[in-house]
């Protein structure tokens, strides 16, 4: 995590609600917080303010698209496959590559391979 989330994460810690299991993000009573209470009273709410929503009105994302959009940015910032892999806790590299692959094409580095390729090729 970057140092500015760690440091913010330490910050809130310090004030927020108190319980026994010491969490970053209880209850209002220190308790784990249930997943439908945060999407509905914080995320939904969040997302419609945003007006990021479909044509009904509802929004268009659940919890999971964070996970996605995270991994696609760690792609699109030139992180290895497998350092995608391990931090995602996929079981192995061809799940990342099942659902992330069509992700890691670029094609400037494609040409750029390609031309050395040929470059050896021509020079043999």
């Amino acid at each position: 995590m970057s140092p500015l989330v760690a440091s913010t994460l330490k910050d809130w810690k310090a004030r927020c609600p108190k319980g026994e299991l010491n969490l970053v993000f209880p209850n209002g009573a220190g308790n784990v917080e249930g997943h439908a209470n945060i999407y509905h009273r914080i995320f939904k709410p969040l997302m419609i303010a945003c007006d990021i929503v479909d044509t009904d009105g509802k929004p268009k994302f659940g919890f999971h698209s964070l996970r996605h959009a995270a991994a696609s940015l760690f792609i699109e910032q030139g992180w290895t496959p497998k350092k995608i892999q391990v931090l995602l806790g996929h079981s192995s590299i061809n799940m990342t590559f099942d659902v992330y692959g069509h992700l890691f094409h670029n094609p400037e580095e494609d040409i750029s391979q390609i031309a050395k390729m040929e470059s050896s090729l021509l020079a043999a």
